[in-house]
């Protein structure tokens, strides 16, 4: 059983209409800059062995996997459907709107890795979800949670909205812990942009992330 944190109040939304309305078109567009996107792919690149079944949890049309590694198997999952069919690195992929259901259809113990890309500020029921990929990830298993400072904010969770960055990090960090998960880590960096305003120094999306493991 999952131990829950978060008041009923933190867990609202301002758009409360259907989550599956608001996904129903796909968007074949990327919500993270050129320079989050590098980050995040040497991130991965250092920290997932190729030999692993990995978990992209609440994709889209891109993972921002590493080209040149050949993973034992990728399953995605999302809210539209088009998107995953357009993603060449989904070996397999499902749709699931994990604020009505909680229940993730793998088996115990079946996967190496989890991802969550700017997915995490969607969550409304985080406990539930942090128990259910410490049941279907194998031991030293690895969860790792990335975001910048920009979500679809209506349909984010008060909790998400009302914080900064340090809160989001630490949110994230005490409802794994909480839910068994180990050795708690974190990132937070700006970037810099790979245009023309990052050579005069500009920034980019700032980069945060948090890693654990069973």
């Amino acid at each position: 059983m999952e131990k829950r944190l978060l008041l009923d109040s933190q867990r609202e939304k301002e758009d409360k209409n259907d989550d599956k309305i608001f996904y129903s078109q796909p968007r074949f567009v990327h919500h993270l800059d050129n320079a989050f996107r590098s980050r995040l792919t040497k991130l991965y690149k250092e920290k997932i062995p190729s030999e692993s079944i990995v978990l992209d949890l609440m994709s889209s049309w891109v993972s921002h996997l590493p080209e040149d590694v050949i993973y034992k198997k990728v399953i995605g999952h999302g809210m539209n459907k088009e998107e995953l069919k357009k993603n060449k690195r989904l070996d397999s992929f499902w749709v699931q709107d994990l604020n009505k259901n909680q229940k993730i259809p793998l088996d115990n113990c079946s996967v190496d890795v989890v991802l969550m890309v700017a997915a995490w500020q969607y969550l409304q029921e985080p406990e539930r979800i942090s128990a259910e990929l410490n049941r279907i990830i194998r031991g030293n298993g690895q969860l790792i949670v990335s975001f910048s400072n920009r979500a679809f904010w209506s349909k984010a969770p008060r909790i998400w909205v009302e914080g900064n960055y340090i809160q989001h990090i630490n949110y994230i960090k005490a409802v794994l812990v909480a839910q068994g998960w180990r050795n708690p880590e974190h990132i937070a960096e700006k970037t810099s942009s790979n245009n023309l305003l990052g050579f005069w120094g500009g920034e980019g999306d700032p980069f945060y992330s948090v890693m654990v493991t069973k």
